[in-house]
């Protein structure tokens, strides 16, 4: 790699949160409903990697895959009629990871009160080129306090994600090494 590839390389401007944050509503029907009635939690996840999705690929300016969800909270269930929102912004960006905050809002169809938060999500991103490797993303740029503030978390979850898959392998050479198989 000659020192100009290189240079351009890490000339990548950086992006402002705001420029790839979005919203998708979703009005909650009777297809998506579980057994018990109120809407499966695998149709708001769908709706979370959505919006994850959309929002990588707009910061990243191209493909982006989903490599895990680092977390997903459900907080109140959602029903049959209720709007759905879900928020989604870039908290952190590394070389060609993302993580993808995600806030999912309710608003009760049979209630007169503002959008009640009902779950939220931390997904990562990959930013792949069309042979599907990795490619480099523009740096995040914190704009408000409650940005930076995500930004800093992030790097704590990217650092217990990597500490744990630290720890998993060697626990699992370790294993091998004592000729404990799976």
């Amino acid at each position: 790699m000659t020192d100009q590839a290189t240079r351009s390389e890490e000339e990548i401007p950086g992006k402002p949160t705001a420029a790839s944050r979005t919203t998708l509503s979703h009005i909650m029907t009777g297809n998506d409903t579980n057994l018990l009635g109120t809407v499966h939690g695998g149709v708001i996840m769908k709706l979370v990697d959505d919006a994850a999705g959309a929002v990588a690929g707009r910061h990243s300016g191209g493909p982006a895959v989903t490599a895990s969800m680092d977390e997903m909270v459900f907080l109140e269930p959602v029903r049959v009629g209720d709007l759905v929102h879900v928020r989604a912004q870039v908290n952190w960006t590394g070389r060609s990871s993302m993580e993808v905050g995600v806030r999912v809002m309710a608003e009760r169809w049979n209630e007169s009160t503002p959008a009640q938060q009902v779950g939220s999500a931390y997904l990562v991103f990959a930013a792949v080129d069309a042979d599907g490797k990795p490619r480099r993303v523009p740096p995040v740029i914190p704009e408000t306090e409650r940005d930076k503030r995500r930004y800093q978390e992030a790097q704590i979850r990217r650092t217990h994600r990597l500490a744990r898959r630290r720890a998993i392998k060697e626990l699992r050479e370790k294993r091998a090494a004592d000729g404990i198989g799976d």
